[in-house]
């Protein structure tokens, strides 16, 4: 196959799915990764798609949502990275809501280990992940089923989770900027994920670094409520998900940063994490989270305290991660 011919079916794969993995794409068109990412640097340069670590989607923040198939084989790594650190944060017999993502599946794979625990979702691959978990308790919430992702909207969703009330909720999305928070390509995702968040005391978000800096359609959580971010380390060429970290800690966010992650240069660069040597606890800090609403209520002017990220504290090998030492920047 020619070059030409490669790239109009790379392009209409992408156009027709969303997303594709680059491992997906070279078993289709019949050739190597290496001479697909060659072919989709081309189509990006002509401005036709964007590329993603592990894949391609379609130009522009504005992106429509890619189905299940396209999603699972996009970072899989990262995910599985960032599913092992957000787990070491739930403790036994707690009460948690976890959306619906494939990132928020990894994690319930983690949490059929955790004894005494309360999960309520409106995804079915989570409910799934955790449903030969026998000391672990799943809520399902009510709704209309959405295919693309597996996950239950609507109505029945949103009014199932009222008056319902957890410690923490766990939610993925599309994209996560320190300007408008969590979002996704799906109004109904959207209003779902928001009761999510009403039901919960905090709020922890799972995107790996391709999330970093990209807008959709729909906010679902605003910046100021997230407490805490699990990432992984963005590469040292992505200068992007590095600056969005930092304006994400300037905002408040908590920042955790799986060990080993996508970036070879941790530590190096500006505004990059770099871990430290302390030692910490097993399942690393938890407690300095504050709750929503709580960490911004400072006075103008200098009357308090800005708000501060705790110094890097290594986690477990088990969970393979650390809290970043990102730090507000002095205005």
């Amino acid at each position: 196959m020619f070059a030409a011919e490669r790239r109009q079916l790379i392009l209409e794969m992408v156009r027709a799915n969303g997303a594709v993995s680059l491992r997906e794409l070279a078993r289709v068109v019949q050739t190597s990764e290496v001479t697909v990412r060659r072919d989709v640097r081309a189509l990006e340069a002509e401005g036709l798609l964007d590329r993603r670590h592990g894949g391609a989607v379609l130009p522009g923040g504005f992106t429509r949502e890619s189905g299940f198939p396209q999603k699972s084989h996009l970072a899989t790594a990262e995910k599985t990275a960032i599913a092992d650190l957000a787990a070491s944060f739930v403790d036994e017999g707690e009460a948690i809501v976890v959306g619906a993502g494939t990132t928020t599946q990894e994690l319930a794979r983690r949490l059929a280990r955790v004894p005494g625990l309360t999960v309520v979702t409106n995804s079915l691959l989570v409910a799934q992940a955790l449903a030969h978990a026998n000391r672990v308790e799943v809520v399902m919430t009510g709704g209309t089923l959405r295919g693309s992702n597996y996950a239950l909207v609507g109505s029945g969703a949103e009014q199932s989770l009222q008056g319902l009330r957890v410690s923490r909720a766990f939610l993925s999305g599309s994209g996560l900027t320190a300007e408008r928070g969590l979002s996704t390509s799906n109004m109904l995702s959207a209003s779902v994920d928001r009761a999510l968040v009403q039901a919960a005391g905090e709020v922890v978000v799972l995107a790996d670094h391709t999330k970093l800096g990209s807008d959709t359609m729909f906010q679902t959580v605003p910046t100021d409520v997230i407490t805490r971010l699990v990432t992984d380390e963005p590469p040292c060429h992505d200068d992007r998900a590095a600056t969005e970290l930092q304006a994400l800690a300037d905002q408040g966010v908590q920042i955790a940063v799986t060990a080993g992650g996508g970036g070879s240069g941790a530590g190096q660069g500006p505004g990059r994490p770099g871990p430290e040597s302390a030692a910490g606890d097993r399942r690393g800090p938890r407690r300095d989270v504050p709750l929503p609403g709580q960490r911004r209520n400072h006075p103008p002017g200098g009357g308090g305290p800005a708000p501060q990220l705790r110094s890097a504290t290594p986690l477990s090998e088990a969970s393979g991660g650390r809290v970043a030492d990102l730090a507000p920047r002095r205005r």
